[in-house]
């Protein structure tokens, strides 16, 4: 029988590890199901582009995975049973089970309230497609209305800095106050620290530093100092966290929900699985944790399909770097920075800003769809057979 490998998600991280999969592993060896809650692959590192009024591309997936062997399901998944080494979905027409040999789980992550109370019933995320579209809807109707309106954006990460500045740029009606808990790019070097404030003053944004935010209501957001910012559209995003299926299923994960995993991606508790992405805690050469972000969703998604490759097929599983280079981050179309850090994982001194740096943003974006619209290019052929070995853990888990 062939060794049956289902892929969880198929975001950046998913889609590339399933397709690779595919075109290093012999179709005569293996299975490979893709299980996805939507058909179409969703761009999220421009899902504030599409809040803030733009259209952005979202391939279909049957599309991306033609030709690879790929089965697609398109299902929501509810539950993981690695004892049993099955997996549960749920599509429009009830449930149902899926078995596995091998499970790569990129789920991702999304918006992590951290217990603030009303963030659930009244703000909006740019995590996911359906929520970046609510948030659109908002800010169509308060243009509509012809008299402006606020928008207070809670959260001084990169998603929040992207999401503040996206929005007032393309919607210059709007009032836009940006909320950080600290010092405004405190992640960043003094010069790119400057090139921030300059664009956010620029753009028209105020921006509030050391301001904890302790409740969400309809219409302001209440601060641990006593005041209460008039809010007709607020959007959260304080971070993220993965989903709990993980460790329902007996998977041993951190506090938000990540599974741990070794140097090659593989689950320190249950070999049979491997995490990729912000579903993965994976620890980086310089020994820190791997941030959540695209670009550890390809040094992840590498590092996991490697690993697989090798240990099915018997061969030396490759280490792939795992590094952080840096953060390439959008200010609105014209403008952005791209700021470097060291082995450390602190800012350089110098960084590049402005149109230039926009346009490298630009361009890693586009690179990053067309690599995952592109699955299999610039690869081997499918090439590699079993091992014995991999095959009677297959014959195994069957019986």
């Amino acid at each position: 029988m062939k060794h049956r490998i289902v892929v969880l998600g198929a975001g950046y991280a998913g889609a590339y590890a399933a397709g690779t999969l595919a075109r290093r592993l012999s179709p005569a060896d293996t299975d490979i199901t893709v299980v996805n809650a939507k058909p179409d692959f969703v761009q999220r590192l421009r899902l504030h582009q599409l809040a803030a009024g733009q259209e952005i591309e979202a391939p279909k997936l049957a599309d991306v995975f033609a030709g690879t062997g790929i089965r697609l399901r398109l299902a929501r998944v509810t539950a993981v049973d690695p004892e049993r080494r099955v997996v549960a979905v749920a599509d429009a027409d009830g449930g149902d089970e899926l078995g596995y040999d091998t499970l790569l789980y990129a789920l991702g992550s999304h918006v992590a309230d951290h217990g603030v109370p009303g963030v659930a019933e009244h703000a909006f995320d740019v995590a996911g497609r359906p929520s970046a579209l609510r948030l659109r809807e908002r800010l169509d109707g308060l243009d509509r209305k012809g008299e402006g309106g606020s928008v207070v954006v809670v959260g001084d990460g990169l998603t929040g800095i992207e999401t503040a500045t996206e929005i007032a740029e393309s919607r210059p009606g709007l009032s836009v106050v940006l909320v950080a808990r600290g010092e405004l790019g405190s992640q960043l070097s003094p010069g790119a620290r400057g090139h921030l404030r300059r664009a956010c003053d620029r753009l028209g944004i105020t921006v509030l530093e050391h301001t904890v935010v302790e409740a969400v209501e309809a219409t302001r957001v209440l601060c641990a100092d006593g005041s209460a910012l008039a809010s007709d559209a607020t959007v959260w995003t304080a971070g993220f966290e993965a989903g709990p299926i993980a460790a329902a299923g007996g998977l041993e994960v951190t506090e938000n929900g990540r599974i741990v995993v070794d140097r090659t991606m593989r689950s320190v508790s249950h070999p049979d699985v491997y995490a990729v992405g912000d579903s993965a805690y994976a620890v980086a050469d310089n020994g820190r944790p791997l941030p959540m972000s695209c670009a550890s969703a390809g040094y992840t998604g590498r590092q996991a399909v490697d690993a697989v490759v090798g240990n099915l097929t018997g061969r030396e599983v490759t280490r792939v770097k795992l590094e952080y280079v840096g953060n390439h981050i959008s200010l609105g179309r014209r403008d952005g920075i791209l700021q470097m850090v060291d082995g450390e994982g602190q800012a350089k001194p110098k960084y590049m800003g402005g149109r230039k740096a926009a346009r490298v943003k630009a361009g890693i974006v586009r690179m990053s769809l067309w690599g995952t619209e592109h699955p299999t290019f610039g690869l081997p052929k499918r090439k590699h057979r079993l091992t014995a070995a991999a095959d009677a853990s297959a014959e195994k888990t069957v019986a």
